[in-house]
């Protein structure tokens, strides 16, 4: 029943971070983030919020800094709109699935034009 609701809170989390950065956050270094889940601990007393950062590397890092700067304002909307007494702390992690994606692409396709006969 507990775990239950853990994934619930993690799923309504992700919304809410989501909402949030579009609409509520007004530091124009955030722009191309993509929340891509949440994983809470079984207590709720931490969430890791993994996001996908676009753009060149310079973007990528003042979303990264405007992020971490706004992680305070975040706790506290989530603590009010999911009416929770205690809001988990926030800990951002960059999620690199899709780069790692890329590369096995990008991998696999090599490979297969290595195989594919020369004539």
């Amino acid at each position: 029943m507990a775990r239950l609701r853990v994934e619930k809170l993690q799923e309504a989390i992700k919304q809410e971070i989501s909402k949030i950065l579009l609409h509520d956050i007004k530091d124009p270094r955030i722009k191309f983030v993509t929340v891509t889940g949440v994983e809470l601990t079984d207590d709720i007393s931490q969430a890791k919020v993994y996001v996908s950062l676009y753009g060149s590397d310079k973007q990528q890092e003042e979303a990264w800094q405007g992020l971490n700067k706004a992680v305070g304002y975040m706790r506290t909307e989530i603590a009010k709109r999911i009416r929770l007494r205690f809001a988990p702390v926030l800990i951002f992690t960059k999620d690199t699935s899709m780069e790692y994606s890329a590369h096995i692409e990008e991998l696999l396709r090599k490979i297969k034009q290595e195989e594919t006969p020369h004539e």
